[in-house]
């Protein structure tokens, strides 16, 4: 059986897909067999990368296919070693659906209260419908400097939850990545791209230890 990674939000244009992309990309690279499931129909963000990454000829190809529903996409688990859930950017009972079917739930979020309060309430939801806290875990995204990467971490350790080593700067290099069909770990820039494997590397491992 797959190990199931969602990714959840309460609102779009926090990471979920960049993130999905970037963890399907580093297993796909590892030889591990993976599928990203995108289960935001309406968007189809990541069905969009797939297939500018597919024109563009990158290497290693990384299967991604649209979903109605969690449970589809829980269908095809057995087939893969990890499976991806980029879940839709809204907060419904889907998510619910999604969480509990995952072995790690990850949120990503920017250091904005505008963010964290949302984000750290949609956490408190879950748990509260019984999914464990140990399965949870934040990643930082469109981070501006280290002091806002550390009161980011101290507010969310604060709420009681994990936050995952390493974050994503603010930076264009990423979005022009991806605009290509690029991974975030696939920028021009070696400390950027270090940057985004130190975070992708603290969820494997997270992965793996809850898997």
């Amino acid at each position: 059986m797959a190990a199931v990674v969602a990714f959840v939000s309460q609102k779009g244009g926090v990471g979920k897909s960049t993130l999905s992309r970037a963890l399907a990309r580093e297993a796909a690279a590892g030889g591990l067999r993976v599928k990203v499931a995108d289960l935001d129909t309406q968007q189809g963000t990541s069905v969009d990368w797939h297939r500018q990454r597919l024109n563009a000829g990158i290497e290693p190809s990384v299967s991604v296919e649209a979903f109605a529903t969690a449970a589809q996409a829980l269908g095809v688990a057995n087939g893969f070693d990890i499976l991806i859930l980029d879940g839709p950017a809204r907060t419904s009972q889907a998510t619910l659906e999604i969480a509990r079917a995952a072995n790690l739930v990850v949120q990503p979020t920017g250091a904005s209260l505008d963010d964290l309060r949302p984000a750290v309430r949609e956490f408190h939801a879950l748990v509260k419908a019984g999914v464990p806290s140990a399965r949870l875990a934040f990643a930082l995204n469109r981070i501006g400097t280290q002091a806002e990467e550390a009161e980011t971490r101290a507010y969310l350790a604060e709420a009681g939850y994990a936050v995952l080593e390493g974050c994503l700067l603010e930076r264009p290099a990423y979005r022009q990545a991806q605009n290509a069909g690029h991974a975030i770990t696939e920028t021009r820039y070696a400390a950027l791209n270090g940057r985004a494997d130190t975070l992708i590397q603290s969820l494997i491992d997270r992965v793996t230890n809850n898997g």
